[in-house]
């Protein structure tokens, strides 16, 4: 038995539930997974995984054995890549997950110079709106919006995205141009963004000075993915608040017009988090850091 492969093995069997989506992640036939676990459980004399036959559950054993092998894993790894020269050329897979807009507007066309850079390390981005589960989906690392909160991550601020209200020409030809928030609740449209987690809705939210209004105004549309709620906003179908860096070339185009300029809601932040269970890898330290520099000119305007 290959100790190490096996070790390597179980811990992705408990990150991700199940032998099949293990063996997936790994790339690996489930009865090769099956039988590393089952000779390591051998080795050890031990049950690591209860298994049923959807799901497997790690006995006491196997999380205390979990949490320790993760540590021996990390320092293999590091001494392989200081051995490689892999700090000075990170090597490898490494899967990230990022929401629509970021992916498509800021750091999918910024790629060729991370690879220009970084020619070893072979990207697989999750593109969507939709939360996960880092370990247990084996991804390395996410960027998101809005505050991370989740003590399991650990996340690094990148960027503050500030908003824009806005809307197309000839939307604001046949409905008019508000003047205040308010106005958006009188014969006005607004094309609204829902939670892709909770599915709540997201209403406008406006500050001014001390004041604080969120609109609820009457939706024609509902949208939980970022790119498609400006496509609906460029289309005519109301009025929305969507991301500045987003909208921005279309207003500079003409496409569309930016309003209530005066009243700004605070930005959100941008984080790239990864689990703190985990020591990162030289592959994930250079994305790291390399994010840092893309997401550079979006900061607190």
């Amino acid at each position: 038995m290959d100790q190490i492969a096996a070790m390597r093995v179980f811990a992705r069997v408990v990150e991700a539930g199940t032998f099949t989506r293990a063996a997936d992640l790994l790339q690996l036939p489930k009865p090769s997974v099956t039988k590393l676990v089952q000779q390591l459980e051998s080795h050890l004399r031990v049950k690591l995984l209860q298994r049923t036959t959807r799901r497997v559950t790690v006995t006491p054993e196997g999380a205390a054995y979990y949490e320790r092998i993760l540590r021996v894993l990390d320092e293999i790894d590091d001494i392989e890549a200081d051995v490689t020269n892999a700090q000075t050329r990170p090597r490898g897979r490494l899967r990230v997950d990022i929401g629509s807009s970021l992916a498509n507007r800021i750091l999918i066309p910024r790629l060729p110079a991370f690879h220009a850079r970084y020619p070893d390390i072979l990207l697989e981005l999750g593109v969507g709106d939709r939360p996960v589960h880092l370990i247990g989906e084996g991804v390395d690392c996410v960027l998101r919006g809005g505050v991370l909160s989740d003590p399991s991550l650990v996340a690094r601020r990148v960027a503050r995205m500030s908003y824009m209200t806005c809307a197309t020409p000839d939307y604001l030809k046949r409905h008019g141009v508000p003047a205040t928030p308010a106005d958006l609740l009188d014969g006005h449209r607004v094309v609204s963004y829902f939670s892709s987690r909770t599915g709540r809705y997201i209403p406008p939210h406006y500050e001014r000075g001390d004041e604080c209004i969120e609109i609820n105004g009457h939706a024609v549309i509902a949208v939980n993915e970022s790119t498609a709620h400006l496509t609906a906003v460029l289309t005519g179908l109301g009025v929305a608040q969507t991301f500045a860096f987003m909208a921005q070339p279309h207003v500079e185009s003409g496409a569309l017009v930016e309003l209530l300029a005066d009243w700004e809601p605070p930005p959100m932040p941008v984080s790239i988090a990864y689990p703190s269970s985990r020591h990162p890898s030289a592959k994930l330290r250079a994305f790291v850091d390399w994010t840092v520099e893309v997401f550079a000119p979006y900061g607190v305007r």
